[in-house]
């Protein structure tokens, strides 16, 4: 994502890793409720809903890490590689965090 775009966006120093990352998150926590949700309810039409639901919350969530993967952004098999890519991200969402103040 090129700056002009970015700052027209007001998005300011945010990157392609910690909107992914931010996304991949987001959609985790997402499948966690859905299949929560799922085991709560008792209407088969509102289950029916849910589990589709989860479904393309699972595609979502596979689309977003395979897009990871292929720009380097998340290694799943790699721990050292992946503690690299994410004091990264941390150290840009707390300098955004700081340039807010």
């Amino acid at each position: 994502m090129n700056d002009l775009f970015k700052n027209i966006m007001g998005m300011g120093g945010m990157t392609d890793k910690v909107i992914a990352t931010d996304f991949l998150i987001s959609t985790k926590a997402g499948i966690r409720n859905l299949a929560f949700a799922l085991t709560e309810t008792t209407t088969p039409e509102v289950r029916a809903v849910l589990r589709e639901e989860l479904n393309n919350a699972v595609q979502t969530h596979e689309r977003i890490s395979n897009y990871m993967i292929d720009n380097s952004i998340y290694h799943p098999t790699n721990l050292s590689e992946q503690l690299q890519v994410d004091l990264q991200i941390t150290d840009t969402a707390l300098n955004l965090a700081q340039a807010k103040q």
